[in-house]
């Protein structure tokens, strides 16, 4: 077999949307070509992918024209969520391990030049998009993505550390061998309930303030605090997620996605939590919002 494919998932804000890796070997001159609209360090991969095989006992085919297509080829894909499974797509179409069996995975991490499993971007969003389009196939991700996917109800989520351990468990089965499984991951959940922070018990006075907020909180409403500097707008507005109800599980995992989309990733202490930010007076609209490549 000269052609595999292997399943993943790009990164767009807050969605995941699928991506096939499709790996094709041929006789001509050696290359290892990646298309697919692919960013700078996504093209890096080659060298990534090439190093992580050889260090892993595999033989790399330098005698064959090695060509990645990371399709829909309109969709644009950033960081190297993608080594794993060009790496895996170049072991099936070698025949080193059975294509059959990447046909149930969807597979995201990034590759050490030492084959080990670096966590990737964004690994809560890309469960929850799998869960929305209820896909049956099993998520394979590195072991810290996966403790932050397995928080997803409903998706099968396994975890490894390196390339060698995923290879292993799709390699051709043979009747005297056993099957290799890798181990399950386990959700990042915190020990016990966190303290919400600061209560609106504290406060003296303000009993204007303190109505609004009550009123704000219990009907869901936007409030403006106006007054001169020390007046106690930003201590009040500190106290405002004390006084709404615990987040709904839906909830905290979409405020933990959007967390990880940052390169601090989620924390697992602060889940379930209501986030509360306080930017400066004098941020800008663009400051706010937030910049840089891919933002839609």
């Amino acid at each position: 077999m000269t052609l595999a494919v292997v399943m993943s998932r790009a990164l767009d804000g807050l969605e995941a949307p699928a991506v096939r890796v499709e790996v094709h070997l041929a006789n001509g001159l050696p290359s290892f070509t990646l298309v697919g609209l692919a960013d700078t360090e996504v093209k890096e991969a080659r060298e990534r992918v090439r190093a992580a095989l050889s260090e892993s006992g595999f033989a790399f085919p330098h005698n064959q024209r090695v060509t990645v297509n990371l399709a829909p080829a309109d969709l644009p894909k950033e960081s190297g969520r993608c080594d794993l499974p060009s790496a895996l797509g170049i072991l099936a179409a070698s025949g080193v391990i059975d294509p059959a069996r990447l046909q149930g995975l969807e597979v995201a991490g990034e590759l050490s030049l030492a084959g080990a499993l670096q966590p990737v971007r964004g690994a809560l969003a890309l469960a929850l998009a799998a869960r929305r389009e209820q896909t049956t196939r099993t998520l394979v991700l590195p072991a810290a993505s996966a403790a932050e996917a397995a928080l997803v109800q409903g998706l099968e989520v396994r975890q490894a550390t390196h390339l060698l351990e995923v290879a292993q468990t799709l390699m051709p089965s043979q009747e005297d061998a056993p099957g290799v499984e890798l181990p399950r991951a386990v959700p990042q959940r915190p020990a016990q309930a966190q303290d919400d922070g600061p209560d609106l018990v504290e406060v003296r006075g303000q009993a204007a303030a303190r109505r609004a907020l009550e009123i704000a909180a219990a009907g869901q409403h936007s409030l403006l605090l106006i007054g001169p500097p020390g007046t106690g707008k930003s201590m009040l507005a500190q106290r405002l997620p004390s006084l709404l109800p615990p987040m709904s599980d839906e909830e905290a995992l979409q405020s933990a996605a959007l967390r990880g989309l940052s390169r601090a990733g989620t924390d697992a202490v602060a889940f379930g939590q209501r986030p509360f930010r306080s930017p400066h007076h004098s941020a800008s609209a663009v400051a706010l919002v937030g910049g840089g490549w891919g933002v839609r």
